[in-house]
Formats: structure tokens, C-alpha cells, sequence
């Protein structure tokens, strides 16, 4: 046999995959990804503590102008997105918390409910899902809003009036942010566990109101409403902080408004999906 036919043979091979090489391609373009995404979270780290600093240092400053702007805030991402958070909480109920309540009661095994109810929606995707709605339509958004002032020079007009960018446009957003982040989960958790119940109840589940709801008040522990309330807000933050430094941390032109509102989505899922997983650690410890 040829000896390149022989080589090209081995490498088609488990072990020949295994023994071979990444092509410099590859190991090139994951280091160059590892380095951008840890020079973007230490960015964003001096970011959050730059807004930090902002919110405590002039907590107290030009409240008749702060306080409208974040009552917007908590409006534009809390109040305005109450339809389309009722119509996600059913559409999980329908699809989760109906489904695994009648597969629970056909298996035997309806005292497990209130357990996978709280692990389930409660812990998991009554947070992610909010943050993903808020993400879509809030964040996005404020990255095209801020990096449009920022393209057209207005950011530069708020710091030769002598007003602090990061405190008018950044510290209400954050704050906005992590109230209607905290609320929509709390909102969006009880619409998905009654449409949860309403799609069991069609289906004839031997499961009443009363032992539904006991079930959950019995598997929620003081703890899971303290860390839902951290994670939630967590998220809102995160959202908030990624969207705004995309949008305003470096000089932009209409052009690269685009490319900063994929960014800060990147950014965004990756920073949620991180505290999720600090979060597990919380849950399998306690």
C-alpha cells in the first residue's frame, strides 16, 4: 500500500483523530476567542465597578432628574413587556410544568410535583427565560440607542455640559434593569405554574388545586426566594452593564452600531449563563 494512502487511512481512523493535531486554524482561532472573551470580561468588570462607584457617589445627586428616568426604565423593561411575558408563561406551562405534571401522575409518582415544579421553573427557567426576554427586547435596543448618541456625538455634548455620562445613562438603566428583571421572573414563575396546572387539569390529572399548590409551598424554602431574587437581579445587571458598554465604552460610527449589539448579546448570554452556573454550585451546596 502507498505509504500516503496509509496515513490518510490512519487518520480516518478513532485513534489517528485522537493522535493527530489541531490544525493551527483551529488552535489559533480558539486561543485568539479566549483572549478577546478575557480582555471583554475584564472590561466589563472596571465597567461595573465605574458604575458602582457612580451609583454611591452621587446616589443623592439631581433627583428631580433621576427619578423620572428611572420610573422609565423600570416601565420600559418591567411594565411594557407584561403581554409578551404572560404569553411566554404559557406557552412554558403549556410545554413544561402541564406536561411533566401529567407524566408524574401516570408514572405514580404525583408527590414528586411541588420538587420538580421548584427545580425546574422556579430555580432555572422562570429566571433564564425573563432574562432572555428582557435581553431581546430591552437590551438590544439600548446598545442601538447608545451607540447612536454615541455615533452622532451626544455623549461628548452630556461631558462638555459638565454631566457624568455614566450616571445619567448608565446607573437608571442598571437599576431599571435588575427591579424589572426581579418582578418579571416572579411574574412569569406564577403565570407558568397555573397554566401548568390549567393544561393538567384538561387533561383529566387527579390532581386538585389545593395539593398542587401545597405541593410547591412545600418544596420552596426561604432560601430559593432570596437567591431567585439575587439571580434575577444578577441577570438584570448583567444585561444592563453589557449593553451599555457596547454601546457607549469606545468610539463608534452608524456603521459599527450592528457589530456592538451582536457583541453585547455574546456578552450577555455568556455573563447569564456564567451566574447560572455559580448559582447550581449555590443550590447543590445548601
Amino acid at each position: 500500500m502507498p505509504r500516503g494512502l496509509a496515513s490518510w487511512q490512519r487518520r480516518l481512523t478513532l485513534e489517528g483523530l485522537l493522535a493527530s493535531p489541531l490544525p493551527r486554524s483551529y488552535t489559533h482561532f480558539v486561543g485568539r476567542w479566549l483572549r478577546t472573551a478575557a480582555h471583554t470580561a475584564r472590561q466589563l468588570a472596571a465597567f461595573a465597578l465605574i458604575t458602582l462607584g457612580v451609583l454611591v457617589t452621587r446616589r443623592a445627586q439631581a433627583p428631580a432628574v433621576m427619578r423620572p428616568l428611572l420610573a422609565h426604565h423600570i416601565a420600559a423593561a418591567g411594565l411594557h413587556l407584561l403581554p409578551m411575558t404572560a404569553v411566554l408563561a404559557a406557552a412554558l406551562g403549556w410545554v413544561v410544568v402541564g406536561q411533566t405534571v401529567a407524566l408524574l401522575s401516570r408514572v405514580g409518582a404525583p408527590e414528586y410535583v411541588g420538587t420538580v415544579m421548584v427545580l425546574a421553573v422556579v430555580r432555572e427557567l422562570g429566571p433564564l427565560a425573563t432574562a432572555l426576554t428582557v435581553l431581546l427586547k430591552v437590551g438590544v435596543p439600548t446598545v442601538i440607542q447608545l451607540g447612536t448618541a454615541r455615533a452622532n456625538g451626544e455623549v461628548e455634548a452630556l461631558e462638555a455640559l459638565g454631566i457624568d455620562p455614566v450616571h445619567f445613562l448608565v446607573v437608571p438603566r442598571v437599576v431599571g434593569l435588575m427591579v424589572a428583571a426581579v418582578a418579571l421572573s416572579a411574574y412569569l414563575i406564577l403565570g407558568a405554574l397555573a397554566a401548568g396546572y390549567l393544561v393538567a387539569f384538561l387533561q383529566d390529572v387527579p390532581l386538585t388545586p389545593g395539593d398542587y399548590a401545597r405541593q410547591i409551598a412545600g418544596a420552596l424554602t426561604g432560601m430559593d426566594f432570596v437567591l431567585l431574587g439575587l439571580k434575577a437581579s444578577g441577570f438584570g445587571a448583567i444585561i444592563a452593564l453589557a449593553c451599555c458598554f457596547e454601546g457607549l465604552a469606545r468610539p463608534l460610527t452608524l456603521q459599527d452600531v450592528a457589530r456592538a449589539s451582536t457583541a453585547a448579546v455574546v456578552a450577555a448570554v455568556l455573563g447569564c449563563l456564567a451566574l447560572d452556573a455559580a448559582f447550581i454550585v449555590v443550590y447543590l451546596l445548601l
